[in-house]
């Protein structure tokens, strides 16, 4: 008898909630998810954005990202750009698109202006 690893269908707005609480673990800033699902040129369901206030806490929100979602969900990214020089680092699992950018990129790339139709879901920092 063979035995197969079942996949597991993950819901997009999970693993958009998954993701935000990576953010949160290393005190991403700004924290916010878009959701694209109503967006007709949207290439993904959900984009999380957030913002580190220094290449090293960028690194940080990204790692802790990965291990969230990969402890609660056990899903690794299908594409990771940016790591090299921790300015803007995306994390891509395909139905979720992960933003982590340093407070000055942010601001310059503006994603939230750019897919102003999205809905926007502001996610609350613990405590406050």
């Amino acid at each position: 008898m063979e035995l197969t690893k079942a996949k597991v269908s993950i819901d997009s707005k999970q693993l958009s909630e998954v993701v935000a609480q990576g953010m949160l673990e290393k005190k991403g800033v700004d924290v916010i998810i878009l959701d694209l699902r109503k967006v007709k040129s949207a290439v993904t369901d959900f984009f999380v954005i957030c913002s580190g206030n220094s290449d090293t806490q960028v690194d940080a929100i990204t790692d802790s990202v990965e291990e969230e979602v990969y402890k609660r969900l056990g899903q690794d990214p299908w594409h990771k750009e940016g790591k090299e020089n921790r300015e803007w680092i995306l994390l891509d699992y395909v139905d979720v698109v992960v933003h982590v950018f340093k407070k000055d990129r942010r601001q310059f790339f503006a994603l939230e202006d750019l897919w102003g139709d999205a809905e926007v879901i502001k996610v609350a920092t613990p405590g406050a």
